[in-house]
């Protein structure tokens, strides 16, 4: 019985993962320059890949019939994820910065830069 809700919870997390990479998917193509896109991108791949990866653990971990395999397969994705989790925002904040610094995309309207008056200027 556990099995069964535990499989329908990771079942649900693949259905919201899917959600969340189609809305990032629309932002990508919506948003207007190229922070707002990176922030859509950063919600697609945190959201997108992160609820799946636990998704496809719960479902691996309540298999019986992977035998021994469920738990390294289950491991494994749970590593995954949480490389992922931690990883994504700080490539997502690194290339903002990069862009910011190198003048490629200034956001408009600028109501504070703080990098900028970092800087100096």
């Amino acid at each position: 019985m556990i099995e069964e809700v535990v499989r329908y919870a990771g079942l649900a997390m693949l259905v919201a993962g899917g959600f969340i990479n189609l809305v990032g998917a629309v932002g990508l193509i919506r948003f207007r320059n190229f922070y707002l896109r990176l922030h859509a991108a950063t919600v697609s791949t945190i959201g997108g890949t992160f609820y799946p990866l636990l998704g496809l653990a719960l479902i691996s971990l309540s298999t019986p019939e992977l035998g021994e395999w469920r738990f390294f397969m289950g491991g494994s994705l749970l590593t995954a994820a949480f490389i992922l989790l931690m990883l994504a925002p700080a490539g997502s904040h690194a290339l903002a910065r990069a862009t910011h610094r190198a003048s490629v995309a200034r956001p408009e309207p600028v109501i504070a830069d703080h990098l900028e008056e970092d800087r100096g200027g």
